[in-house]
């Protein structure tokens, strides 16, 4: 199964900084050791062109990015120190998601190994989130004309308030936000189809609210191409999640959207989004999850008669 990742996905921020920069090249390496990663496997992306990036984004905000002039209100707003290092990696995160996507209408299923960075709008960064490459995505398959329709799956514990917002209106993008209610952030966007859980969610009731819900979109978008926005912040101990699925939980969830997705014929493309397990490295493995199970899926595929 083709995934993006480049080394510099990775990125120095200061020492006490909440954002689990590691946890890419982290799980790089756990793909690698179990398997699940072949060298052969890996597109490694360039930065997005400026052209691609201004489909979606404000030429304004690209240029303060570019020049790293953003106010410093706009930065807080941001989450991450505004660098030329940054700048970079968020343009290669932007290429990496697009690569997979084009991967996943030749082969299924495809994915990034980071990216969903669903707070990003058109005009400003927030939550850790500077670029959406999601969106800059969809943008780029509809000109190139490969892909005309698109449904976004987010479900990050965070509603997708950014893809929401850029897409707002388009009737050609359906956008599903399964996300904790009371959290981030304060003030949500109008997805498409919003599913806003209670604080201490749990597995059978997750599930109980996902798989009708994704019935309900994958009937109602008729997509070409499926984004999933794969956040493992869901799992119970997680620092800013509030819910509590179990482990078991989460591999029943990536499990049920790989299923549907496949099951009505439709490309996949995986990006990461948040997690903020109790280390890096817990962190890691959860994403781990989701590859695991594509992996399994794509397999099969190529197995049947």
């Amino acid at each position: 199964m083709r995934v993006s990742y480049h080394p510099d996905y990775r990125l120095d921020l200061p020492a006490a900084h909440p954002y689990p920069i590691g946890k890419y090249p982290l799980l790089h390496d756990l793909l690698r050791g179990r398997g699940l990663l072949l060298p052969s496997d890996i597109m490694q992306p360039e930065e997005a062109s400026l052209e691609m990036l201004g489909a979606v984004h404000d030429a304004r905000y690209l240029a303060q990015l570019g020049a790293c002039t953003l106010a410093a209100a706009d930065v807080r707003r941001l989450g991450v120190p505004l660098t030329s290092a940054l700048w970079r990696r968020s343009r290669l995160v932007v290429q990496g998601t697009w690569l997979a996507a084009r991967a996943s209408l030749e082969d299924g299923i495809a994915a990034n190994l980071a990216g969903g960075t669903h707070h990003a709008f058109a005009d400003h960064g927030e939550g850790f989130c500077v670029l959406n490459d999601v969106a800059v995505a969809i943008h780029a398959l509809r000109r190139e004309r490969i892909a005309a329709r698109a449904l976004v799956i987010d479900l990050d514990v965070h509603q997708g308030n950014g893809t929401a917002a850029i897409f707002a209106g388009d009737p050609a993008v359906y956008t599903l936000s399964l996300h904790g209610e009371r959290n981030y952030p304060a003030r949500k966007a109008t997805s498409t189809h919003d599913v806003g859980l209670p604080d201490g969610t749990a597995d059978d009731a997750y599930l109980a609210a996902l798989v009708p819900a994704l019935a309900t979109a994958l009937a109602a978008a008729a997509a070409d191409i499926v984004f999933y926005v794969a956040g493992v912040d869901v799992v119970a101990q997680d620092r800013y999640g509030r819910l509590a699925l179990s482990e078991a939980g989460l591999r029943r969830r990536e499990r049920a959207v790989i299923e549907a997705v496949r099951a009505a014929a439709l490309p996949l493309a995986i990006v990461l989004g948040g997690g903020y397990a109790p280390s890096t490295l817990r962190t890691a493995e959860l994403h781990a999850i989701v590859f695991a199970e594509a992996a399994r899926r794509w397999r099969l595929e190529r197995e049947a008669p």
